[in-house]
């Protein structure tokens, strides 16, 4: 074992260097220079000083870990449940959803269904539910149904489907937005089921809709594995519907009415 008269002394730019070789990422220039001064100034031991760099290259990796679920979930912008109107819908059960806003669903493997039509914020309250999950430390995955199934159809061999299929099961929780609102034909309903059935008991999905699941079929005519499909998907899951107007309706009637005054007032 080398002993410390033998090390040869460095500079602080080898210094640097050497700690992002090992993977130390905490301390850049800047960083380093206020280390190095609170650590002279307060005489700390050498554990000290391991112990402080320990605890700050904890943090920066928590940090970056985080930035990187955000970025994979693929969540993208969305407005926080506090701009949501819970006195909008004629129906919803907010007590459920602050629930399902929780994410702790996630650590049980189970399911949620948000049920309800057009404009009513099923997008809004899945996108939160999903960046909660993921600052929880899970990984996560927002998608629209019709990008999924035009990703999964492309795939011209079984290698490649079998690719992005380990690409949709590896999360722990997947957000399948907009199901209900375009149809598709029988391979596409086996393509989802592959996803759903992977992922069955053992990761959670999101799934928002604006059909009840007996109307189902009229996404999926004439394809065989709708009823499994939809077995898997409510068994162990909670299922929320919302009801009333569209909100982006009420938002355009306002628009439409603030400029008739102002068109008046002329």
């Amino acid at each position: 074992m080398t002993s410390p008269n033998d090390t040869k002394e460095i500079n602080k730019d080898e210094l640097l260097s050497h700690l992002k070789t090992l993977g130390i990422r905490c301390l850049e220039d800047d960083n380093f220079d206020a280390f190095i001064s609170v650590a002279e100034k307060k005489s700390w031991s050498v554990i000290d000083i391991l112990s402080h760099l320990a605890n700050q290259e904890m943090i920066e990796r928590e940090r970056r870990s985080l930035a990187w679920r955000q970025r994979d979930s693929r969540v993208g912008n969305f407005a926080p449940m506090a701009n949501f109107d819970w006195n909008w819908p004629k129906k919803i059960n907010r007590e459920t959803i602050e629930q399902l806003l929780l994410a702790n669903f996630v650590d049980r493997g189970e399911n949620a269904v948000l049920v309800g039509t057009q404009g009513l914020g099923k997008t809004m309250i899945a996108k939160n539910i999903v960046n909660n999950a993921v600052s929880k430390g899970h990984t996560a995955l927002f998608v629209q149904a019709s990008q999924m199934l035009v990703d999964l159809g492309a795939q011209d061999s079984t290698t490649g489907l079998e690719r992005r299929l380990k690409h949709y099961v590896k999360p722990m929780l997947l957000c399948i937005d907009e199901i209900g609102y375009l149809s598709y034909d029988q391979r596409a309903a086996d393509l989802i089921f592959q996803v759903v059935s992977r992922r069955y008991e053992n990761k959670s999905i999101i799934i928002t809709t604006n059909l009840a699941f007996n109307d189902w079929p009229t996404v999926f005519p004439g394809a065989t594995s709708v009823a499994s499909l939809i077995d898997r998907l409510i068994h162990h899951s909670e299922i929320t519907l919302i009801e009333g107007e569209s909100y982006r309706k009420r938002q355009a009637k306002h628009r439409k009415a603030a400029k008739q005054r102002k068109e008046k007032s002329k």
